[in-house]
Order: C-alpha cells, then sequence, then structure tokens
C-alpha cells in the first residue's frame, strides 16, 4: 500500500483511533500497541495531518506537510479567545 491508498482508507474515525493509540500507547479498547504498533500509526497520524489539517495546533504537521508551531502569545491569544465561549458558573449562587 502506498502512502496516496493510505491516506484514502484513513477516514476521520480511523484518524481519531490512531491519534488516541500515539497519544495513550492503547487502543480505545484497552489494547497495548507494541513500539513498532505505535511508531506505524503515528506516521499514519503525520501523513493524515499533512494532507487534511488546515488549523494546525501548536507542534503538529499542518496540510501541505509544514511543521506547524505556534508561540506562547499565539497560544495565550487563542486560549483567552476560548475561555469566553466557556459560561462561569458559581456553585455557591443559586
Amino acid at each position: 500500500m502506498n502512502a496516496e491508498q493510505l491516506l484514502d482508507a484513513i477516514t476521520p474515525e480511523v484518524y481519531e483511533r490512531l491519534t488516541y493509540a500515539v497519544e495513550t500507547g492503547r487502543w480505545p479498547e484497552g489494547t497495548t500497541l507494541s513500539q513498532e504498533q505505535r511508531d506505524s500509526c503515528m506516521q499514519a497520524v503525520m501523513l493524515y495531518q499533512s494532507k487534511h489539517n488546515v488549523e494546525a495546533e501548536h507542534m503538529t504537521v499542518a496540510a501541505g506537510g509544514e511543521i506547524s508551531f505556534k508561540s506562547k502569545a499565539e497560544l495565550k491569544k487563542q486560549f483567552q479567545e476560548d475561555q469566553q465561549d466557556i459560561m462561569r458558573v458559581n456553585p455557591n449562587e443559586v
């Protein structure tokens, strides 16, 4: 299977499973990955990101294969904007 065939076979659901496996070292069902499996999953995740990741986060592979790095200031700004969407609730007030 070449890289294009692999990319065509990776659905968003498969990508999420691969990402979970790379991050945790386990499949969502709980089965542990070998180091070789984890390495292969990482390569598949990076390949998928290089084609589909148009909003790359800090230290990810963006669309086109570019590695994306965001500065601390950019991340703070992004998180501040995201915080505005969160409704704060004081549990002492009813």
